[in-house]
């Protein structure tokens, strides 16, 4: 079975490809098919994933999953949330992970309550018009560090301290941190709901 991945964001598909591959199916990126990328206009992470599974799936012909992901910090009562990727422009820098660590580290400088998660919710669609999509939702909590601390993974996990591991998401080897991690959590339960109710 083959399976378009609605991302064009490497680091999310080198983590996602080894967690599906216990299924057997063969997840291939949407831009190696030439598929668009979604609008992503919804405010929560399930209506957005959604969007872009049906959008690669419109496309393609084919199942698509589709992964919509982002930092939820506390005191900002959940944001940036889905804006994530784009938070950084909001204080005026370049889109880039180097600067949504920037902004964020800027932004939280004098805030006590540094408490986070870090959220990925999967969506899963047979075809672009599938009245039951597969979703699946995994968290991680934390603290936003106040320095960018490790060297592995991407995104916010170098300011993402995880206090029962006295280290960063950065500071994890990968298989460790993808047993733990937010995208690990939705790509396990992701894998056992087509495992269920997609394959014979």
């Amino acid at each position: 079975m083959k399976i378009v991945l609605a991302s064009n964001n490497a680091g999310k598909l080198a983590e996602l490809m080894p967690l599906f591959a216990p299924l057997g199916v063969q997840l291939v990126a949407q831009s190696a098919l030439g598929v668009p990328e979604a609008p992503e206009p919804y405010k929560t992470f399930v209506e957005n994933a959604l969007a872009k599974a049906r959008n690669a799936a419109e496309h393609t012909g084919l199942p698509a999953i589709a992964d919509d992901a982002g930092l939820c910090i506390d005191a900002w009562g959940g944001l940036p949330g889905v804006d994530t990727a784009y938070f950084c422009t909001t204080l005026g820098y370049e889109k880039s992970d180097d600067n949504n660590r920037r902004a964020v580290l800027e932004k939280m400088a004098t805030e006590t309550n540094r408490s986070a998660r870090m959220v990925s919710t999967i969506v899963a669609v047979r075809s672009a018009f599938d009245p039951e999509p597969l979703i699946a939702v995994g968290r991680v909590q934390g603290q936003i560090t106040r320095e960018s601390v490790g060297t592995g993974g991407f995104g916010f996990d170098p300011v993402m301290f995880i206090a029962s591991l006295g280290k960063t998401m950065a500071q994890l080897e990968p298989e460790h941190k993808n047993q733990i991690s937010h995208r690990g959590q939705s790509a396990r339960q992701m894998v056992e709901l087509i495992r269920t109710h997609w394959l014979p």
